[in-house]
C-alpha cells in the first residue's frame, strides 16, 4: 500500500490523494489549485487504473478537476455521501460557468455524465468496493473464475463518517483486504459549532491522513463568536453604512445566516431591537441560496441545538429580516444604491476568498466609503484578494481598478469551517489504537510542521510524514 500526494501537499487547495494497493487504486478528492497555488487544470498522472473516486465534501479546492478528470478518461464510479451527491452537480456548474464560461446545454452534458457515476452512501455504512476486471487476466490466478465477461474482486470497504465540516462533509474510512485501515481526514470541523454536530473520531487508523489548515494556529472561541459579531456590528451601526461578510457558499454563509437570526431572537436589549430591526439581513449569492436550500432540505444531519431551535418554531435559515437577491439585475442595482445612500446593511455575498462572485462589486464601490466595515469570517489563500485586504493594503486591484481600502477590516476566526489545532489533536488523540502512520497534508508549510511537531512530542504516532516533504 501507498498513497501519492496529486494535490494539498504543500499549501490548502488542489486536493487530490491516490492510495493504491495490490488489489487496485482509488482517488480520494479532485480539487482545484487556488490562489499563489494555482496550476494549470489538467490532470497529470494515468487516470484509466483508478477504481473509484471518494470525495469528502464539495468545496471547490476538493471536487473542482473533476470535470478534467473525465476529460482525461475518468470513468469509475464516484463515492460520496447523500448530502454531498446533491450538492456536487451544483457546485461544478457554477465552477464551469465562472472558469470556463461554458453555456447551459455544454455543462449538462457534463454534469449528466457526472450524476450518472456518483454512488451516494449513507453516513455509517459499510461499502464494498470492487474492481471489474476482465476474465483473462482472472483466470490465471483464481480457478473460481469465470470463462468470459468481466468479474469483480473487493479492493477496499470504505465508511463515510461526519466530518462536521460543512453540509455532507465526512471523513472516509478505508479498510483493506490485507486487515489494514486507512483514513482519510477531508477537511474537519471545529468543535461546538451551533449548525452542524462535532466529528467523532474513529475507533482505528493504522494510517491517518489528516489535514494541517489551522495546524499552528487556535480559533477564538466559537461560544463568544456571536457575542462579538453582535459587537461589530453594534460598532458598524453607530458609524452608519454596509457591513460586507465574504462567505463561502458552503457551510459559511449557513453558519452566519444561523447566528444572526439567533441573534436578533435572543440576544438583543430593546434599544438594539428597535435598531436592528430596520436592517436588511441580504443574501446576494444565488449559490449560497440553493446551497443553503439543501441545508433545510437535510435538517436531519443538524447539531441538536439547531434541531430544538426548529423545533421551536424558529427558522434560522429562513428567516423575515433575511432578503435574497437573485438575478444580476437586482444586484447591481443594490450595490449602486447602497454606494449612493450608505444606508446601513448586512451583506453576505461569495466568494469567501474575494476571489470572484459578487462580492467583488461590493468590494469595489464600498471599500473606500470610511463607513464601511468588511468582516473576513474564513481562511484567505496566499494570493486571493480577501489576503492582500486582511493583511493591510491601503490599495487593492478590482477587475482592473485600483481602489483605496478606507473601510474597517476585521478577521474572525471563530467562524472558520476548519478544525484548529487543538480539535486536529484532540480528533488524533480520540483515535482508540495509535496509528502506526500519520500522514499530515493540507496546510502550509509551517502549519505541517506546527501539527507534525505536537504529534511527535504527544507520541501519538509511530510515524509522521509530512506531505511538504515527500
Amino acid at each position: 500500500m501507498n498513497i501519492i500526494h496529486h494535490g494539498a501537499k504543500d499549501g490548502v487547495t488542489g486536493s487530490c490523494h491516490q492510495l493504491n494497493t495490490d488489489e487496485g487504486k482509488l482517488l480520494i478528492d479532485c480539487g482545484l489549485f487556488q490562489g499563489d497555488e494555482s496550476k494549470p487544470l489538467n490532470i497529470d498522472f494515468p487516470v484509466k487504473d483508478i477504481d473509484a473516486l471518494l470525495v469528502t465534501h464539495t468545496h471547490i479546492d476538493h471536487i473542482g478537476r473533476i470535470p478534467w478528470l473525465l476529460a482525461a478518461g475518468f470513468r469509475a464510479p464516484i463515492y460520496c455521501t447523500e448530502a454531498t451527491a446533491q450538492l456536487m452537480p451544483m457546485m461544478l456548474d457554477d465552477g464551469l460557468r465562472l472558469q470556463l464560461g461554458m453555456k447551459t446545454r455544454q455543462r449538462k452534458r457534463v454534469l449528466n455524465l457526472i450524476r450518472s457515476l456518483i454512488r451516494p452512501i449513507k453516513y455509517n455504512t459499510w461499502t464494498d468496493i470492487k474492481r471489474a476486471s476482465t476474465a483473462s487476466t482472472q483466470i490465471a490466478s483464481s480457478s473460481k473464475s469465470s470463462a468470459s465477461g468481466p468479474i469483480t474482486s473487493t479492493i477496499a470497504s470504505i465508511r463515510f463518517q461526519p466530518a462536521g465540516h460543512i453540509l455532507g462533509s465526512s471523513y472516509i474510512e478505508v479498510d483493506l483486504p490485507n486487515g489494514e485501515r486507512v483514513v482519510f481526514s477531508g477537511d474537519l470541523g471545529p468543535s461546538n459549532t451551533p449548525l452542524l454536530p462535532d466529528p467523532i473520531s474513529p475507533e482505528r487508523a493504522d494510517v491517518l491522513v489528516i489535514e494541517s489548515t489551522y495546524g499552528d494556529k487556535t480559533h477564538e472561541s466559537i461560544a463568544s463568536r456571536a457575542e462579538r459579531l453582535k459587537a461589530l456590528i453594534n460598532r458598524s451601526l453607530s458609524d452608519g453604512g454596509v457591513i460586507v461578510i465574504p462567505a463561502f457558499s458552503v457551510g459559511r454563509t449557513q453558519e452566519l445566516l444561523f447566528d444572526i437570526e439567533n441573534l436578533l431572537a435572543t440576544s438583543l436589549t430593546d434599544d438594539e431591537k428597535r435598531t436592528w430591526s430596520t436592517i436588511p439581513v441580504i443574501l446576494d449569492s444565488p449559490m449560497a441560496a440553493k446551497v443553503t436550500e439543501q441545508y433545510r432540505a437535510f435538517k436531519s444531519l443538524w447539531s441538536q441545538e439547531a434541531k430544538t431551535i426548529l423545533d421551536s418554531g424558529r427558522h434560522p435559515l429562513a428567516f423575515d429580516q433575511c432578503i435574497t437577491i437573485h438575478t444580476h439585475r437586482d444586484h447591481i442595482g443594490l450595490v449602486n444604491r447602497l454606494k449612493q445612500t450608505g444606508e446601513p446593511a448586512i451583506v453576505v455575498a461569495a466568494s469567501g476568498m474575494c476571489n470572484g462572485g459578487r462580492v467583488l462589486n461590493y468590494l469595489k464601490a464600498l471599500l473606500p466609503d470610511k463607513r464601511t466595515d468588511v468582516i473576513l469570517a474564513g481562511y484567505q489563500a496566499r494570493g486571493t484578494l480577501g489576503r492582500n485586504i486582511q493583511r493591510g493594503d491601503k490599495h487593492v486591484n478590482i477587475d482592473g481598478e485600483n481602489i483605496a481600502i478606507n473601510a474597517h477590516i476585521h478577521t474572525m476566526s471563530g467562524y472558520s469551517a476548519h478544525a484548529d489545532r487543538d480539535d486536529l489533536l484532540a480528533f488524533i488523540e480520540g483515535i482508540t489504537q495509535k496509528p502506526n502512520e500519520i500522514r499530515i497534508v493540507h496546510g502550509d508549510k509551517h502549519a505541517q510542521e506546527a501539527l507534525g511537531g505536537e504529534v511527535e512530542e504527544r507520541g501519538l504516532a509511530e510515524k509522521v510524514v509530512l506531505a511538504v516533504k515527500v
